[in-house]
Formats: structure tokens, sequence, C-alpha cells
């Protein structure tokens, strides 16, 4: 059989008055084009006036091979055109690249058009809309649901994700597509829809998920579904699910949602408790004291105290290291134990060394004082007579401003997103002082205590405050407004913040300002671009910052491509260092859910001519990566550690510290290696200064919480931890002002599965670890420096001395002998095969090393790191069983095979308000109870 080298002979067809001679080429041409595109491309115009000419019955042949020439030729559009010309001549189950590609690009074209016009199908291609449907039936035909789901959810079509999930398997299905809209989907108004969606179809499941339906309901922010949802779960005596549903709602939602939940449930009821007086509290007050933080917190602190391995050999070197009376270092000092320390309500490194802490002053006393905030942060009810010698006293007599306006902020951070017992107090304590420095203190409490809390009434006290133009006040007031609308898109407070932004001459206050702004657009996305532009257009390089956290908190978590875009474009091209750093650390927000992502992004950024630039990267990477220990993210730190700029060693060991936050030697070579660097940083005489608080404050990150917390800027659940991220965005600034450090403590979360009966208490069972333990275990404490031993100097020896001496030996060792030999008659005489021990023998066995087991059996309240998780399995035998089937962690509810029977429960040890706590009155007595700093200003 000849092989054919030339189309021309069927191309000369086309030029025949007959149509079946030019139907017959077409036909030959379509088989033949991927060879001789080329040859036929000279000819394509004969074949469009085919298509074109409405008499010719095979138009759509025509167009399927104009269609495969011109997509040979690279026209991707005119290819696409002809394509849809083609009708059914053009076959979306041929397998081929050409088919592939067309069906990639109408795709696209469809998805334009459809989120250009959501709403009117009219506008677009019927043609185009007929082949994406044509896709969708196939992609249900082959079974390829997420890919049909995944181009639906794109194309913003509701109706067919609906069908997509009914089509295949529900339960499968769902939780893929509450994740891709999480994720993936940019538009805001439209993943409401989706959730909407999700939420219908989640309760139509043979077993609903309500724990999934709980997070879309608070994505969508409707408390009023929330709440009808608990009460429905404790109508169907599913109290279990209902307590489970409340703590994921207490760890993910806002105060304010918290809030309006607890004011429309039914009102309290109480039952008595069997075998006791004491009334036990229903059903309903069980979600309320769960809803307002009380039961997270009273569990959190108990394990906090129980589990904390806080090495204070690190605290005491760091101490000794840096000169106590320079206030930057003694500042640093503070940080760290307060980190180290936070929700662990021991203080015992101040009280160790008083002397040292009464050598703060001014700010530095300030900061000392609100330390105690994050050491003792969740102890609610305490927190008034724990702060009580330092908080302002009535007759106004003050031993120190600093120490009063500490107390304030430190009232705030102890009771930080739940500051529903003090904010009335720190409302008239700011309302009562005209000193700048207490204002600064209540303004900062009151901001950290009623975030999101949406009230209006502490919003005028603070704008009372910012306009009394007192830069340190002012600061303060500005933030604390944005911490208090916080995610409210507030327009009218958007507009009052930035006219005086632009009217008062300090720049203290505009930075306020213009980070309050950009918190009070957090989780907005589009609905922020229009301030984002007004900010990034002003001519204040201030409030341009400001731009640049309003991209940040409006978007972070989403991965936006046009964020990350425009940050890109600001951090190279601002006249502004501050800007510039600000932008590249927005990235590591924006980014926090593809943290793998942001090593790449930054990559060039951190090798930037500009310090504040490669600083911005180190921020990003500890932002991100917090937690994960990625070793992209270390390698790109490491060099940073070295760097010629003080500021940029600064960054870079801090953002160390947060990615390598619960990592262990055998989880993370880098361990080792990083906390020896802190260490010499710390001790060398020649460092600089601004190096050293950066390696003081990384040691106090490593080791946060008493080694059992983790920095982690997204919950469990896959939500964004909006205190977290804000505490993070407050602590940046730090930057400007050493105060914001502690902000960070709002990002410490507690590591641990936590067990629950349906009574709320803490039951003693077990579960397994499939990992081997030193996988896991704590860093092995720091050994003091063992005590040098003095040499004797050698004193003379005269000769005879010596010969006596060797004299005296030798008879005392003939003697030896003798005995020795006297000894051992009977057994000779007994044993006739006596013979001299071996060298085996004599040699010492030495111990066996002891193989370690390759699983761990773990105990109620015990602390399992994040990368621990998924090696936790619970026993079949066991009474207890978790509540929820997957995702295990933090505090779960457990289900209880022998309900009849007495539980052995584990007996809080922890201090609380009610003096409880079994350990702590032998220690000594009144364990926590406040001591005074011997402040001199």
């Amino acid at each position: 059989m000849a092989v054919l080298t030339s189309a021309s002979g069927i191309l000369s067809l086309l030029d025949e008055p007959q149509p079946d001679l030019q139907v017959y080429a077409l036909q030959n041409l379509n088989n033949l084009v991927n060879e001789f595109w080329a040859e036929i491309s000279d000819s394509v115009a004969k074949i469009e006036i085919l298509y074109e000419d409405p008499q010719f019955s095979q138009r759509e042949l025509a167009a399927l091979v104009a269609s495969k020439v011109y997509y040979h030729l690279g026209e991707l559009d005119d290819s696409v055109t002809f394509a849809l010309g083609a009708g059914k001549f053009f076959d979306l189950t041929e397998k081929s690249e050409y088919v592939d590609t067309i069906i990639s690009k109408c795709i696209d074209k469809y998805i334009e058009q459809r989120t250009r016009q959501p709403e009117n199908e009219a506008e677009i291609d019927s043609r185009l809309q007929d082949v994406v449907e044509r896709m969708f039936q196939r992609c249900i035909d082959d079974k390829e649901y997420e890919q049909g789901i995944g181009i639906a959810l794109e194309a913003r079509r509701l109706d067919v994700v609906k069908t997509m999930i009914e089509k295949g398997s529900p339960s499968k299905l769902l939780p893929y597509v509450l994740e891709v809209c999480m994720t993936l989907v940019q538009n805001l108004d439209f993943r409401n829809q989706v959730l909407r969606l999700l939420v219908s179809l989640y309760h139509e499941l043979q077993e609903p998920d309500y724990i999934s339906i709980s997070q879309c309901l608070v994505h969508l922010n409707d408390h009023s579904a929330c709440n009808e949802l608990l009460q429905g779960l404790i109508e169907k005596d599913q109290e279990l699910m209902a307590y489970q549903i409340a703590f994921d709602l207490e760890e993910s939602a806002t105060q304010d949602f918290l809030l309006k939940i607890i004011k429309e449930l039914p009102q309290p009821e109480t039952t008595q408790e069997e075998g006791s007086d004491k009334p036990a509290s229903g059903p309903f007050q069980k979600i309320r004291s769960i809803l307002s933080g009380e039961e997270t917190i009273r569990l959190h602190l108990e394990f906090l105290y129980r589990n904390n391995h806080t090495d204070l050999l690190i605290l005491k070197n760091t101490k000794n290291a840096l000169e106590p009376r320079n206030s930057m270092y003694h500042s640093a000092v503070t940080f760290a134990n307060a980190f180290m320390h936070a929700g662990t309500t021991i203080d015992e490194f101040l009280r160790q060394n008083l002397e040292w802490l009464s050598r703060a002053t001014n700010w530095s006393k300030f900061s000392a004082t609100a330390a105690l905030g994050v050491i003792h942060k969740g102890q609610l009810a305490q927190s008034m007579n724990l702060l009580a010698p330092y908080l302002p006293q009535e007759g106004g007599n003050s031993s120190s401003v600093y120490s009063e306006g500490g107390s304030l902020y430190a009232l705030g951070l102890i009771n930080a997103n739940h500051g529903t017992g003090v904010l009335d107090y720190l409302k008239n304590a700011l309302k009562d002082t005209q000193n700048e420095v207490i204002q600064h203190g209540a303004c900062l409490g009151l901001g950290v205590a009623g975030m999101a809390t949406d009230n209006e009434e502490i919003y005028e006290e603070l704008k009372n405050t910012l306009f009394s133009d007192s830069a340190v006040a002012g600061e303060a007031a500005g933030l604390a407004m944005g911490l208090v609308m916080l995610g409210t898109a507030n327009g009218e407070v958007i507009e009052e913040m930035l006219q005086y932004a632009h009217e008062t001459q300090h720049e203290k206050i505009i930075r306020g300002l213009a980070v309050g702004m950009s918190l009070i657009m957090y989780g907005k996305e589009e609905k922020a671009d229009t301030l984002i532009d007004q900010l990034l257009d002003d001519k204040d390089p201030v409030l341009r910052y400001g731009g640049i956290y309003t991209i940040a908190m409006a978007y972070s978590g989403t991965g936006n491509n046009k964020a990350i875009r425009r940050l890109l474009h600001v951090a190279v091209s601002d006249v502004n260092d501050d800007v510039r750093r600000a932008a590249v650390t927005a990235i590591g927000f924006i980014l926090l859910r593809n943290p793998k992502q942001v090593p790449r992004i930054v990559q060039l950024l951190a090798e930037s001519y500009n310090p504040n630039v490669r600083y911005g990267a180190a921020l990003a990477l500890g932002i991100s990566c917090a937690g994960t220990g990625y070793l992209d993210a270390l390698e790109l730190l490491e060099p940073m550690t070295k760097d010629p700029v003080d500021f940029v060693r600064q960054g870079a060991l801090i953002s160390q510290a947060m990615v390598l936050i619960q990592q262990t030697d055998a989880t993370n070579p880098k361990v080792a290696g990083v906390r020896k660097q802190f260490e010499k940083i710390i001790s060398d005489k020649h460092e600089d200064s601004m190096a050293k608080f950066g390696a003081a404050i990384a040691q106090g990150i490593m080791d946060a919480g008493g080694r059992n917390v983790t920095i982690s800027l997204v919950s469990r659940n896959g939500h964004a931890n909006m205190p977290a991220i804000v505490g993070t965005a407050v602590f940046t600034q730090f930057w400007y002002w050493y105060p914001f450090t502690h902000m960070l403590s709002l990002a410490f979360t507690p590591t641990a599965v936590i067990g629950l009966n349906k009574n709320l208490e803490t039951p003693k069972f077990e579960f397994v670890s499939n990992a081997r333990p030193s996988l896991f275990a704590y860093p092995p404490q720091i050994k003091p420096p063992s005590a040098t031993v003095v040499e004797k100097v050698a004193t003379a020896v005269l000769s005879t001395t010596a010969k006596a001496k060797a004299r005296a030996k030798k008879s005392e060792k003939e003697k030896g002998d003798m005995m020795d030999v006297d000894k051992e008659q009977p057994a000779a005489a007994s044993s006739s095969t006596a013979a001299a021990p071996s060298k085996e023998d004599t040699k010492e066995e030495k111990p066996k090393k002891k193989r370690e087991e390759n699983f761990e059996v773990l105990q109620n309240m015990a602390r399992v790191v994040p990368a621990q998780f998924k090696y936790i399995s619970f026993k079949e035998e066991s009474r207890y069983t978790p509540l929820k089937k997957s995702n295990v962690g933090g505090i779960v509810m457990l289900l209880d095979k022998k309900p009849g029977e007495k539980e052995d429960l584990i007996q809080p040890s922890a201090p609380s308000g009610d003096g409880s706590g079994a350990s702590s009155a032998e220690e000594e007595a009144q364990p926590f109870e406040p001591f005074e700093y011997p402040f001199e200003d």
C-alpha cells in the first residue's frame, strides 16, 4: 500500500463544484489534518468559505477541520470558535491532545463569562454552554465527580455541584466540597451560597454530620441556625454531640457570635444530681458555660499546669547573660518568661528574681506587669484578685503609673477574647484617668478583652481618648477601636478613623489607626478592596502601611492570587521601607493554609539588597510555616541569622522559633543547632542588642506554655483562627512598640487530647500513640554546669618519705594476700575444679541498652503535638471512645460503654477561683497570691 506524502490531491477536490466531492475531501482532510496541517493551512480560507455557506450540508465538518488546522497553527481562540461551530462533530469523548485543549479553553471561556454574568445565562454563547454541559455529563458517566465539582465551583454552577454530590457518594464528596470551598473559592458571596447548599445536603445524610454543619454555619455567621441546631440536638437526646459542637464553636467563632447564641438559648434549668445534695446544671446551662469559654479555659489551664515542662535554667542563663540595666534586655527576658509560662499560672521565675525585677523602669515596668496577663491567661475568675496590687487605686495614690497601665493591659490579656466580666471595669478605668500611660494600658486591655464584640459604648470611650490627641494614648486607642470592631467592616467607623488619621500630626496615632482599620476589615475579602485602594493611594506612608495590613487581614488564609500579586508589586515598587517590609510580611498571612508555597514565593525577596524586605521575608516564613518545621523555610532562614544587618538577624531568629515550636530533635534535625545558636548569640558580648533581643524572644516562643502549646493560625477544623491571626498581626508591630510583643500569646494553642464525659468531667482513660516515645518527647532539661574541682598544688616529697610509704604499702599487700588464701580454703576443699576466673568474667558486664518500643500508652490530658495526631488510636476494649470519628484532638466528648458503672475521675490540680486544686495547697500556702514588685521609677 502506497504511503501518502501530500494532501494536495485531496485539497484540489475542494475546488470542485459538486458538494459530494467537497464533503469527500473534508472527510479525508479530517483524518489527515494532524499530519498535513501545514499544507492544509494554505487552503484554510476555502474550508472557512464552506463553513460559512448556509447551503452546504456538512458545514459542521468544515468547522471541525478548520478548528484542527488553527489548533496546530497555535491560534487557539480561532480553533475554539470553529470547534463550537462543529456541533456534534466535536467529540468530547475522543482521547486526544486537541480535544483536551479545546475543552479546557471552552471551560475557561465559560467560567470567565459566568463570573462576569453569573445571573444572566442569555449572555453566554449557547454552543459554549452545550460543550460544558456535555463535559459535565461525561464526568458523571466516567464517575469523575470531583473533577466535575471543581469545574462547577469555578463556573459558579450550584445546580451541577448538587447533582454531582447526589449522583456520587455524598458522605465522601461533601467533605471534599467543604475543603475546596474554603480554600479555593475566591468569591465570598458564592462561597456562602455553596455553604448554604452544604448545610442542607449534610442534613439529608442518613446520619447527619452535625459537626460539619456547625462549621458551615460559623463561616456563614448564622448564629440563629447554630442555636436551632444545638436546641434540636438536646431535644433528640444527643447531648454529647451538642456539647462537642459547642466546644468547636467556642474554638472558631467570634465573641459576638457566641454571645448571641447564649442569649437565644432557653433559660437555665437545674436538676438534682444523683446521690448528691448539689444541684446539677442541665444541658443548656452546660452549653452556656462551654460557649462562654469557661470550660475550655478551665481544661486548658489544668492541662498547662499539670504538664508544665519549662526549663528555668534556660531563663536563668539568659537573664545572667543580659545586662539588666539595659531596659531592652530586661524586656527581652520578661517576654521570654511570659511566653515560656503562658497560661500555666506559674510565676516562680519572677518570685526567684524580685531584685532583678525591681530594676525595671518606665515602659519596661509596663511590659513586666503586663507579662502577668500572659502567665495567668485564662484565669478569668481570679484576674481582678491577681492584679489587685497593681491596678489603679480609687484614691489615686499610685506607686507607678507604668505598673498601673501594665496591669490594665494584663487584665485584658488574661480575659483575651472572653472579656464579658472585665469590660465595664476597664471602660471605667479609662474614663477615670487623664494619665496617658494608664490610658494606653486601659485601651490595649479593652481592645484585647473586647475583641470582635462590636460594642458601641466601648468604641465611643476609645474615640474620646483618641480625640484627646495624646500620641501615647491615641496609638493604643486607634488599635483598640480596630480590635473591638474586628471584622465588622463598619463604614462609618472606618470613615471616622480615616478622617482623624488625616487630621492628626502624631505618627504614632496614625499608625494605631492604620492597623486598627485593617482589623475592621478582617475576613471581608473583596468587600475591603475600596478601602485598600484608598489607603494604598495615600501619600502618607503610614496609611499605605495600613493598606498593606488591610490586604493581610481581609484576605488572610484565602491564598488569593490577586492579593499576592498586589503585595509583590508593592514589595518591589514602594518608596518607603516600612511599606515594603509590611508587604512581604503580609504574604505569610495570605498563604496560611498553603505554607509550602511561601518559601518558593519569598526566596528571591529573602536575598533582596534591602534589609527591610529581607526582614519581611523572614517574618512571612515564620507566620505561614509556624509549628510545621518545614525544612525549606528553615533553609531560607538560616543564612538570614548571619545577615550583616542586626534587625534581619532578629527577625530570622524569631521566625526560626515560630517554625520549630514543638519540634523535637527526632522530628527535625535543625532543632538542637538552633537552640545552641540562641544561647550563643545571647552570651556573645560582641553581638548586637537587637539580635540578642530576637534570640531571647525566640527562646520563649520555642518553649512557650511550658512546651505544651503551638502557634496555630488555622484551627483543627480548618477555620482561620481569628484571635491567633489578629494576635500575630499586632505582634508584628513590636518593631515600633515592644509591649505589643505580648499579643503573640493570643496565637498559643494548647496541644492535647482532653476527653470529657457527659458531666464535662475528665475520666481516666488511655489511648495509644503508635510512634516511638522519643519521637515526640519533651526536650531534655539542660544540665547545670558541673562544679569545677580545684586541683591542689603538688607538694615536694622527700625521697626517704617515699621509700617509707612504699615499704608500708608492700607489707599491707602481703597481709591481704594471706587473708585471701585463708578465705578460699573451704571452697577449694569442696570443689576440686575451682579455677581462676576467666578474663571475660572479670570484665564488668555493661548494661544492655533497652530497645525502645514503637508505641506509647498515653493518659487523658496528655500532650499530643500536631504531627503526632495521625499516630493516635483508641483501644477497642476501652470503656471510652471519642464521639468524633475523625480529626480527634483538643477537647473531645467521650461515649461511655458502661454508663451505669462508677467513673474514675482525674482530680483538678491547677489553682482555681474556688480554692480547689489538690497539689497547689501542698506545694505552698496560697500559691498564686499576688506579690508586690518593689519598683522604682
